[in-house]
């Protein structure tokens, strides 16, 4: 047996600490043991708040309050690989708290120390929980910059092409936050960052691709970018990517990447030569993509067919294998499953943005991009009817799309959906069909064809502004159209446009008030909105204070003023001063006002010459016309009625032209007479029924017959009194009846018999100045003028007739004033053309265009010049405009 050997156990040195395990509840003892010297200690206290702050944001920012922050900033630079990779998780997890992030970015040498842990020789982990701190760290624009100053966007590329999914999550995820700044998107493409994003979709993990999709998206927002993405093929990428029905979820995305680099004519022109575009669209319209035909010696059909071949024996042999090969590469057209319809929104607004340049447009067009928005109109989601139509309105800038779209049946769902219930459906239809009809006759025709009118004029009444005003521009294109014009007419435009005039919204007064203008052209539209009271909110207008309102209220009164009623309507709403205000300001006169304002004294006659004191030859005086001189630019024009109507006055009188004869007045005299016949015979029979009961009198007293007089007389008395009333309302009733001029009548049967028949026009001026100046107290003496007596003979008219307006055949003493007048009236009604000028101190002068005869017969020939007529001193006599003796003439 052999001899037990006894262990030499050498005891610690005495100077050796014994290790102890520490069992701690408490926050705060762990952050204290952050400070360790010890490597073992700084490690486990590093995971323990890991595992600590990984639980609740709460825990986060208790942390923080107790110190740890700055502990875990410098045991991430340790040189111990644990110790910095637990500190660098432990603070990378606590960086998603605001007050940790705040803490930080106090510290300049936080973001240098994460970025530093993403170096290649660090562990995956570190890698991780680095890129985790630093996509925390971007959500802030000053951390963006102390990243991209310390070279973030480069490190974190290169963390692109790591095998771990996490550290790709999150370095994508923090690129996708640094690219909301304009130098992190050169930085990208500098770093070579594109291709690794476009490789990443590729990826097995959603989120991966969501936030490469992300990222492209707003890297692709760069131009520069945009031309690196083409040359990585990415528009292929992109739209195999939508081809695959399995990433549905991420397909919006695809296609907003798709949207910003389908904004360059490049990027266009590519996809049409790949003929990605025409299989994006039948991938959006739900139908089988056309394949690509094989080029000529490249081989790519024949290794396309050979792979399709080889994924339909490996799926019927090897059923049960995972389907990772069949992912390569989408199968399309074998299996079509509906695109979602955000997608399909997403694909119209992309075409709608594209189609805003004229060469993209023109590109859009030949690959016939508009069946795939008149296939969308159908959808059943209003979000994508919207962006559809939207984009068919772009579309239709395009001169050639506006006849494919009609001609590709397009304008039968854009009408159809004007009964949208869906407010934004109806705005974007209408500014469709407001582009489409804008100088194309065809579609108008074609709008109408498909009863669209009755169902635009039906949306005037609708209570979306935009949609108002849309459809107002529809009707107004409709109206280039005599045939529709009338049409919409027939079915109640006029009235229906009153509606829109009383909006608020300044585009829809300006839309309807040219549709008003377009559509208010003839006599009866005039008498049915002036009815209808359209012309009162289209004075109205005229106070507005956006431009566009003014012009086209401007415009409208213009078209609406050709006729007299209309413009007399106009002047007694105030219309003619506010277009003389607009006029004689300087920030708001224009064209259109200027045009409205003539057209309305062209109108009315009475004003014109009250305003400006010029008739010209082509303003030919009627019965109503009347002078009441020369009005102030702030004072009111009154209408014959109101100037009948005021008392009598010492002022110059109203000089008034009416030749016609009052059957209003004949048949008041009639029936006066009938009534006094009347009263006669009743007044006999009531003395001879009194002379017979006098005669029967004796038998009764006479108590009894005085009763019976002043019953007798109170009825008749009564009765004269109701008949006074009735005459007093029936007079109050009747419409205002002018004073008429019988001499005025007797003048132009003396002028018509007399001077109309002379052979040439120089004798009827002669003829008819001798005239006029026999009627209004003959020649006048040169120099004699002031004796001539013409005020006296006139008051005493004004006082004969109770009025301050005396018809000009009343006068029979008259000046240069008077005379004019009545020349112009009457060379007027005989279709000599001449003019009437207003001069002051009562000075008034007739120009007319005569030929000169020539000196010898046979003679040179010369155009016919101005001349002005002599009505006072040598009537007949004429004088050349610019002689001294016509300037003489017209001065006083």
């Amino acid at each position: 047996m052999g001899k037990k050997v006894k262990e030499d156990k050498k005891p610690p040195p005495d100077d050796v600490f014994d290790a102890i395990s520490v069992e701690s509840r408490q926050a705060g003892t762990v952050v204290l043991m952050l400070s360790s010297p010890e490597e073992d200690v700084q490690s486990k206290a590093c995971e323990a708040i890991y595992k600590f702050v990984d639980k609740c944001d709460e825990n986060k920012k208790q942390l923080l309050d107790l110190g740890a922050g700055e502990a875990l900033l410098k045991l991430m630079q340790s040189e111990d690989r644990i110790v910095r990779r637990n500190a660098c998780m432990a603070l990378g997890v606590m960086t998603a708290n605001p007050d940790v992030r705040k803490f930080l970015r106090k510290r300049e040498e936080s973001v240098p120390a994460f970025i530093q842990l993403l170096a290649p020789e660090e562990d995956t982990v570190v890698h991780e929980f680095a890129a985790l701190g630093i996509s925390n760290m971007a959500t802030e624009f000053s951390s963006k910059a102390s990243i991209f100053e310390s070279g973030g966007v480069d490190a974190l590329v290169k963390c692109l092409s790591s095998s771990d999914p996490d550290v790709q999550k999150n370095s994508v995820e923090a690129l996708a936050q640094m690219l909301l700044d304009y130098q992190s998107r050169a930085a990208i493409r500098d770093a070579d960052g594109l291709n690794p994003l476009l490789e990443m979709l590729k990826s097995e993990f959603s989120i991966i691709q969501k936030l490469s999709l992300l990222a492209l998206d707003r890297a692709s927002q760069d131009s520069e970018n945009r031309s690196t993405l083409r040359d990585l093929e990415a528009m292929t990428v992109l739209v195999d990517f939508v081809a695959h029905p399995e990433w549905n979820d991420l397909h919006v995305m695809a296609v907003m990447v798709l949207s910003n680099l389908l904004e360059d004519l490049e990027s266009l022109e590519l996809v049409k030569e790949t003929g990605g575009l025409k299989r994006l669209v039948a991938l959006i319209t739900d139908q089988v993509p056309p394949e690509e035909e094989p080029k000529a010696g490249t081989g790519k059909g024949e290794k396309k067919a050979g792979s399709r071949a080889a994924k339909k024996s490996a799926k019927g042999s090897k059923s049960g294998k995972k389907e990772e090969s069949e992912k390569d590469e989408p199968p399309p057209g074998e299996a079509i499953i509906p695109t979602l319809p955000d997608v399909k929104m997403c694909a119209a607004k992309a075409i709608a943005r594209s189609a805003r340049s004229a060469e993209n447009r023109k590109i859009l067009h030949e690959q016939e991009a508009e069946k795939m928005l008149i296939h969308l109109l159908n959808h059943e989601s209003t979000d994508v009817q919207t962006a559809a139509a939207q984009a068919l309105g772009i579309m239709s800038e395009n001169l050639l799309s506006k006849d494919s779209i009609r001609e590709w049946e397009g304008l039968q769902p854009l009408i159809k959906l004007c009964n949208s219930d869906n407010g934004d459906v109806k705005e974007s239809v209408t500014l469709a069909l407001a582009n489409l009809t804008t100088g194309n006759s065809s579609n108008c025709k074609e709008v109408s064809n498909l009863n669209g009118t009755e169902t635009l004029i039906h949306l005037l009444a609708d209570p979306r502004d935009e949609a108002v005003a849309n459809t107002c521009c529809v009707l107004t294109n409709m109206a280039t159209e005599e045939v529709l014009r009338s049409e919409a007419q027939g079915k109640g435009i006029v009235t229906a446009l009153l509606e829109p005039l009383k909006s608020k919204n300044t585009r829809v007064q300006a839309k309807s008030s040219l549709a008003v203008a377009a559509y208010v052209c003839d006599v009866d539209s005039r008498s049915e909105f002036r009815n209808a009271g359209g012309i009162e909110n289209m004075v109205q207008l005229l106070h507005s204070g956006n431009d566009e309102v003014r012009r086209n209220a401007a415009w409208a009164l213009a078209v609406c003023a050709v006729d007299e009623p209309t413009a007399i309507e106009i002047c007694k709403l105030g219309g003619m001063d506010l277009l003389q205000e607009i006029q004689v300001s300087g920030t708001r006169k224009n064209p259109f006002a200027e045009v409205a304002l003539e057209r309305l004294l062209d109108a009315n006659l009475s004003a014109k010459y009250a305003l400006t004191g010029q008739l010209s030859s082509t303003n030919v005086i009627e019965d109503g016309f009347y002078d009441a001189g020369q009005i102030r630019p702030n004072t009111k024009f009154m209408s014959i009625e109101d100037y009948c109507k005021q008392q009598l006055n010492d002022k110059r009188p109203v000089l008034f032209i009416n030749a016609k004869a009052d059957p209003v007045t004949t048949q008041s005299s009639s029936t006066q007479e009938m009534e006094a016949k009347e009263s006669s015979k009743t007044n006999v029979s009531g003395k001879s029924s009194r002379t017979g009961r006098e005669g029967k009198g004796p038998t009764s007293p006479k108590s009894k017959q005085k009763e019976k007089e002043e019953k007798q007389r109170e009825e008749e008395l009564q009765a004269q009194l109701q008949k006074e009333a009735e005459a007093l309302a029936t007079s109050e009733n009747q419409p205002f009846n002018p004073p008429t001029d019988s001499n005025l009548l007797k003048y132009l049967e003396e002028v018509t018999e007399r001077i109309l028949p002379l052979a040439t026009a120089a004798e009827q001026v002669r003829a008819l100045a001798q005239f006029v100046a026999d009627k209004m107290g003959g020649p006048i003496e040169k120099g004699q003028l002031p004796n001539f007596s013409w005020e006296l003979p006139l008051s005493q008219v004004k006082f004969e007739l109770k009025s301050n307006v005396i018809p000009i055949g009343k006068i029979k003493a008259g000046i240069h004033i008077h005379r004019a007048l009545l020349f112009k009236a009457l060379a007027d009604r005989i279709a000599l053309p001449c003019t009437l000028t207003r001069g002051e101190y009562n000075r008034a002068w007739n120009e007319v265009m005569l030929p000169e005869t020539p000196e010898q017969p046979g003679g040179q020939k010369f155009p016919p010049r101005s001349f002005i007529v002599d009505l006072i001193h040598q009537p007949g006599g004429i004088m050349r405009s610019d002689s001294p003796e016509a300037v003489t003439y017209k001065k006083l």
